[in-house]
């Protein structure tokens, strides 16, 4: 018996299959990024973008004061009384926020001495309220830069928690 299987078109349109791809889409498609934007290319592709000191400690302290990271972690990033005034400070996590996790909206310099010391601050999103955050930079004698002294709201920490 020599049997041949016909089949006729649909009208109906054919379900997606629902099958598991890469994060970035099917097979042979490019993954885009935020907004619709395409990625980088290599040639494209400039050096890797670094963050100034203050962004970067900026980031640290937050961290730390909002109870994402331990304390020790700024064991080395520190000098002076700097870090007892943060063992004092962060069991309280003053940036913890109830809501999404807090958010550094700003950082710039007051001071800048390239060669000795900066002098930064940063306003942090916690939730609906907006804290402030001083704290000064040094570097050493190996050219790493350190925080020295940090303070919340205008309040000196060491002033704060005798």
């Amino acid at each position: 018996m020599n049997a041949t299987l016909t089949t006729t078109p649909s009208p109906l349109p054919r379900p997606r299959s629902r099958s598991r791809t890469a994060p970035g889409g099917p097979a042979g498609t490019r993954p885009r990024g935020s907004a619709g934007t395409r990625p980088r290319t290599p040639a494209q592709a400039g050096p890797p973008r670094t963050l100034p000191p203050h962004t970067v400690f900026a980031e640290r302290l937050l961290a730390v004061l909002s109870g994402e990271r331990p304390v020790h972690w700024m064991l080395g990033h520190t000098v002076g009384d700097a870090y007892e005034q943060l063992v004092r400070l962060a069991p309280e996590t003053p940036l913890r926020s109830l809501g999404p996790r807090p958010v550094l909206r700003r950082c710039s310099v007051q001071l800048h001495r390239p060669q000795a010391a900066i002098e930064a601050f940063a306003t942090i999103a916690t939730g609906p309220r907006v804290r402030a955050m001083a704290f000064r930079l040094e570097r050493g004698e190996d050219q790493r830069w350190r925080c020295a002294a940090v303070e919340l709201d205008g309040l000196g920490v060491a002033a704060r928690h005798p």
